[in-house]
């Protein structure tokens, strides 16, 4: 049995006026989304538990069948798998923005998808001035790491930069205030404006109109989790693919292959078509794979309803569509499609709202859903189920 699961980050949403009321999966063109759900079984997940925020790094821990009450120690340690910060105890990680600060307020939480070879020189030049307090990791894009010697620093309140757009950078910084490890994280996201403000990347960007990358913002800290490899757990052999290092990084740590696709980028522009065919290229040899597309939630931290819509109809398209032509040949098959969490246009961040999902398989057990989206999913058979147990849920199809 091959077992295929699509995650499009962000694609749930809520109902839009210039949708005339519809969802925007509603509004989309997707018949293999369609498909899936009319010739199987759908249901909701709650991918986040109660208590804890609506972050891509809990959801996709749920999706991966692992239960982030237990699991979980925060964002950047899951990062820092994939980049190669191998941590050590007592060390912590931080994901590391480089964000657009601007008359003391947060105006952009990705600098205006700042290029990864920019962003190297400006890591370059932070870890020189900063190399007494910790080390900065070169990401992709926008998105990095920080790590530092001190474990009483993962227990500060850390506040994710999408979620605070607009708002005084003063009043979202590392809380207490009044800790030491606060006072001085703060004073290095206070101080890489003086570094970064003037630095030559950014005179440049700004000549040609682009947001600065003139401030780092750093969260969602924590240590080493431990987690039991995937295949001692649910007796498969799984492989990831996506643009992003969070999931490389739960990859790594579920002892998962990481397949490195051309043109994945974690944005809009990304490879849909070659994510589709490396999936179908790595169950020759693998029993399960997991295709994250980041491009739904980065169009709904952006508010852009086209985009969304765009990304959306691309994975129906060019990953669900070619993976429905192909797994025939590998007799026993089951795919199932949903996002990890919603990234509503109208509130430009994640949401806590179970999300939908369909799954179908060469079983031929269905229900009487026939379209796949926010409210369909809500008649389906498989009811509400906490988003860990998916997993099993899945597997036992």
């Amino acid at each position: 049995m091959k077992y295929v699961v699509v995650i499009g980050d962000g694609m749930a949403d809520y109902p839009l006026e210039e949708l005339n009321n519809k969802t925007v999966l509603q509004a989309s063109v997707i018949p293999n989304m369609d498909f899936i759900a009319s010739n199987g079984t759908n249901g909701l997940l709650k991918t986040v538990p109660e208590g804890m925020l609506p972050g891509s790094d809990v959801a996709n821990l749920s999706i991966m069948g692992y239960d982030p009450k237990k699991y979980y120690t925060g964002r950047g340690p899951l990062e820092a798998a994939s980049i190669g910060a191998d941590l050590q105890n007592g060390e912590v990680a931080f994901r590391c923005n480089f964000i657009t600060a601007k008359d003391g307020k947060l105006a952009d939480f990705n600098a205006n998808h700042i290029s990864t070879e920019e962003a190297k020189e400006l890591i370059d030049t932070l870890n020189q001035e900063f190399a007494e307090i910790g080390k900065f990791y070169l990401g992709v894009s926008y998105r990095h790491l920080f790590v530092m010697n001190d474990v009483e620093s993962a227990s500060l309140k850390s506040t994710p930069p999408h979620d605070v757009v607009g708002e005084n950078i003063e009043e979202n910084l590392l809380k207490p205030y009044d800790d030491k490890n606060a006072e001085l994280l703060n004073k290095v996201m206070c101080d890489s404006v003086k570094i970064l403000e003037d630095h030559p990347v950014n005179k440049k960007r700004t000549v040609n109109g682009k947001y600065p990358a003139n401030m780092i913002w750093l969260w969602g800290q924590g240590t080493k989790p431990n987690m039991d490899p995937f295949i001692e757990k649910y007796g498969l052999k799984g492989a990831t693919i996506t643009g992003v290092d969070l999931i490389k990084g739960l990859g790594s740590y579920l002892g998962l292959t990481n397949i490195n696709v051309p043109g994945a980028t974690g944005y809009f522009d990304t490879d849909y078509s070659q994510k589709a065919n490396y999936a179908v290229d790595t169950l020759n040899d693998h029993d399960l794979v997991f295709v994250h597309v980041e491009a739904p939630d980065e169009a709904g931290h952006a508010g852009d309803i086209t985009e969304k819509i765009k990304a959306i109809e691309s994975i129906d398209e060019k990953i669900i569509g070619k993976l429905l032509d192909e797994l025939p040949k590998f007799d026993n098959y089951a795919i199932s499609i949903l996002p990890d969490h919603a990234t509503p246009i109208s509130v430009k961040t994640h949401t806590t709202d179970a999300i939908p999902y369909a799954m179908c398989s060469t079983n031929g057990v269905k229900d009487n859903v026939n379209q796949y989206n926010e409210f369909s999913a809500k008649m389906g058979s498989l009811g509400t189920i906490e988003g860990h147990k998916f997993m099993k849920s899945f597997l036992d199809i």
